[in-house]
């Protein structure tokens, strides 16, 4: 499940921010906003998905969409929760057309900025230059 989401946060980079972002695995060490967003199988397994991104990269994404050359800190959490609806959103188109696992996402919500310091299944961190964005998964079993 991992797989799609990464993809979608490499196709995020590409096709939005303009620029190739290189993969690694782990979490960024840096200082993060921090949201997450529910999804559920078709065999109605739960999973959290978060994304943590470092301020600059949520910059960018604050200037591509808003023309917000320096944002405030309510600007970047709103920033933040859009963008992990935008990419586990097309996650959840890709694994459709795929044929992988399918999924309904819920609404994502805010957790707080700080160090990403959650106990997760997987985590990759895409860079953008100096500045990067972290997904992680987590199965949640209620």
């Amino acid at each position: 499940m991992l797989t799609t989401i990464q993809q979608a946060s490499q196709n995020f980079c590409t096709h939005q921010i303009r620029k190739e972002c290189t993969l690694k695995d782990g979490v960024t060490q840096k200082r993060t906003l921090i949201a997450f967003i529910d999804i559920t199988t078709i065999d109605s397994v739960k999973y959290r998905v978060y994304l943590a991104s470092d301020e600059a990269f949520m910059q960018r994404v604050s200037l591509l969409f808003l023309e917000e050359e320096k944002s405030d800190e309510e600007t970047l959490i709103d920033m933040t929760l859009e963008t992990a609806n935008l990419i586990i959103g097309s996650a959840k188109v890709i694994a459709e057309e795929s044929n992988d696992t399918p999924y309904t996402i819920g609404t994502p919500h805010f957790e707080k900025i700080g160090t990403f310091d959650f106990d997760v299944d997987d985590a990759k961190t895409c860079m953008v230059d100096e500045d990067e964005i972290t997904i992680a998964i987590k199965e949640l079993h209620e």
